[in-house]
């Protein structure tokens, strides 16, 4: 329902996500400036007792968990692929033998940033227990991270695995040095988030957890804590499922 129709008193979350996801990355300064007129609006409804509880367009702890980083000032973003796209570039992809296709497909497939995969060592790879698990020296938020991975992402492991050579550590060996820069292009992870969120009903401690973001409240830390490594890796499933068809 459009936010200009909603009584002052029933203005969530959703509705302010309506309004700013369309032009969030698309119109950077205008979608916070829109944010931060509707916060002070309803902050003002509140004092004149005409809603209360938490103002759904905060956003520290709140909006920045559920939109898309900005780029910072003089940094080129680059859109998201659809997610509707996906299968079929995902399709397209598969028919590429080159290491740096095969390194895209499992950054799509796990959701990770560029940086993770190109580092992907062997020892990382529990291909038992299919876990891959990236040590805190290589993570963005500097903790420990361990991703389940799919099906489809240990065919093309084992695929890479029984092409290279025996004492290679890097799992990508070559690819660094520009040979993925372009992949960025293509946004996955915010793909990936659009997906998740508008298609499955996987909670979003979930999916912040497999996109490896700090997680604000205290809720959610602990929740963090357990690693919900099994309800993590039926999301993963299902991306998959939905990438490779």
């Amino acid at each position: 329902e459009p936010i200009l129709t909603l009584p002052v008193d029933e203005v969530d979350t959703d509705a302010v996500v309506s309004i700013l996801k369309p032009i969030w990355l698309a119109k950077c300064e205008t979608a916070r400036r829109v944010r931060g007129r509707i916060e002070r609006v309803l902050d003002a409804a509140k004092a004149k007792g005409l809603r209360s509880g938490e103002n759904p367009a905060r956003f520290r702890g709140h909006l920045d968990l559920l939109l898309p980083r900005q780029p910072r000032k003089g940094q080129k973003h680059h859109a998201a692929l659809p997610f509707v796209e996906l299968p079929d570039f995902m399709a397209t992809l598969s028919q590429r033998p080159a290491s740096a296709a095969k390194a895209l497909q499992i950054t799509v497939l796990t959701a990770a940033r560029t940086s993770e995969v190109l580092g992907m060592t062997w020892d990382e790879i529990d291909f038992e227990n299919q876990i891959w698990t990236i040590p805190a020296s290589r993570m963005k938020a500097k903790s420990l991270h361990q991703v389940p991975l799919s099906e489809a992402a240990m065919k093309t492991l084992r695929e890479i695995r029984a092409n290279s050579s025996t004492n290679s550590t890097l799992v990508f060996r070559g690819t660094s040095g520009g040979g993925l820069s372009n992949i960025t292009i293509h946004g996955f992870r915010s793909t990936f988030r659009d997906w998740a969120g508008e298609k499955t009903s996987h909670a979003r401690e979930d999916i912040e957890m497999a996109l490896a973001h700090t997680i604000q409240s205290k809720t959610e830390r602990a929740y963090r804590r357990g690693n919900a490594i099994e309800e993590r890796r039926l999301l993963m499933d299902d991306w998959a499922a939905f990438a490779i068809r």
